[in-house]
């Protein structure tokens, strides 16, 4: 078959005799004759097939030399992630660091799947116990304790590690949760620099409109009184700038978990069982009332919009201590008390927690001991709260029952006020 220039000068020579009138007779529309390529929605209609034969016909009669460029085929649609629960909010959880990793990956032995962690150092990075594809290594050869080589480090692969969140999370969460342990050089540098990458995760999937829609929460772990000056001073920059952008709107949550105060309440851990047991205690309670908030209660509900207040309050603090081992019932003066107790062992760092105005407490015991137990001694200790907390604040409530035998009082309050010194213990 003659290709297409062939054919052109062919049908010139039989049917023009002058250039005028050459478009015309070439591209004449008749049925018989005219090359037509059918789209298959054309197809569809019944309109003929085309007598042409599109193959006979090279690159060079096209005009446009087309190169042999491999095309990536498309992509499959990815599986939705799940968490191993129902909960009020859908964290996506961020370890900047080592310690900051610890947290994530506490996160994600308690069912969380959103979650992600960083590190400039493999060695740190290998031994955290999440899927490698939820990894991200960024430099290679650590930080050496220097939080502004971190920050560096951070700031020049800053696309990198937003893209490497888009695909750990690929969309579906409410809230980003970044976990930075401020004592190392990476966590201090690099995890305030993460808290501006997750403002841009939010915005890209339209969870914020900007910065002070405070969809972004930390979870900030100092570091203990035997780690050094320079570790501590690493964390008190660190803290300060988390807690610039709590102040400012642009940061909340903000948990500081002091791992000093953590080792005077539990003196006695190993030091194989102290790191985990300052990571699950926050982590625990802070998934304790996710959950509780998206569920029933036929005695008084603690909800997802309290929730919220307390999530958007700035720098908060969280408090569990069990009142009865027994279905005996409680005494008007044991929920008080444990209220109490709440506010003495919280585990933030030197923050009066009375300053706070936005608050709830929580009872959870089995049906028995909640059957036994008389309103008047739970409205009072939830009146307690109110009364350390002050004028104007707000307490919210909630009473569920657990096959656990016993009842714990549950406490979280929000609005707590910056302290001047965060260490206690600083020079």
């Amino acid at each position: 078959m003659p290709n297409l220039r062939e054919y052109m000068e062919e049908e010139n020579k039989k049917n023009m005799s002058d250039t005028e009138n050459l478009a015309d007779e070439a591209y004449e529309v008749a049925e018989d004759k005219a090359p037509t390529v059918l789209t298959e929605d054309v197809a569809e209609d019944g309109a003929e097939e085309a007598s042409f034969d599109a193959e006979a016909f090279t690159d060079d009669d096209l005009g446009v030399d087309i190169p042999d460029i491999p095309l990536p085929s498309e992509a499959p649609i990815e599986a939705k992630i799940e968490d191993k629960f129902d909960s009020a909010y859908k964290f996506a959880i961020v370890g900047v660091g080592q310690g900051g990793s610890r947290l994530a990956e506490t996160f994600w032995k308690l069912g969380y799947r959103r979650v992600a962690v960083i590190n400039t150092a493999a060695q740190d990075l290998k031994s955290i116990k999440v899927p490698r594809e939820n990894k991200l290594l960024i430099g290679g050869e650590g930080a050496g304790k220097d939080r502004k080589v971190a920050e560096s480090i951070f700031r020049e692969n800053r696309e990198d590690v937003l893209d490497f969140l888009k695909r750990t999370f690929k969309g579906g969460f409410d809230r980003v949760l970044v976990c930075i342990g401020a004592g190392g050089g990476t966590g201090a540098g690099g995890g305030p620099v993460v808290v501006e990458i997750a403002h841009d995760l939010c915005q890209s999937y339209n969870i914020e409109a900007s910065d002070a829609d405070a969809l972004v929460g930390s979870v900030v772990a100092l570091p203990t009184r035997a780690e050094g000056s320079r570790v501590q001073q690493n964390a008190k920059q660190t803290a300060d700038i988390l807690i610039k952008q709590s102040q400012a709107g642009t940061l909340s949550p903000l948990v500081i978990l002091d791992n000093e105060r953590i080792k005077q309440i539990y003196p006695r851990l190993s030091v194989n069982q102290f790191w985990g047991t300052a990571n699950t205690s926050i982590c625990s309670l802070f998934h304790l009332f996710n959950k509780i908030a998206c569920q029933d209660s036929q005695y008084t509900a603690f909800d997802k919009a309290d929730l919220d207040t307390i999530f958007s309050s700035g720098i908060i603090s969280f408090g569990a201590v069990p009142v009865s081992k027994d279905d005996e019932g409680i005494e008007e003066t044991d929920i008080s008390y444990a209220v109490r107790e709440n506010l003495k062992k919280n585990i933030l760092a030197n923050i009066e927690v009375s300053t706070g105005d936005v608050a709830a407490c929580v009872v959870i015991g089995d049906r028995k001991t909640l059957d036994n137990t008389a309103q008047e001694s739970l409205e009072h200790g939830f009146e307690q709260l109110s009364r350390l907390l002050g004028s104007g604040s707000t307490v919210h409530r909630g009473i569920y029952h657990s096959i656990k035998k016993g009842l714990v009082v549950y406490t979280i309050i929000g609005g707590i006020e910056a302290p001047e010194q965060l260490f206690d213990y600083a020079n």
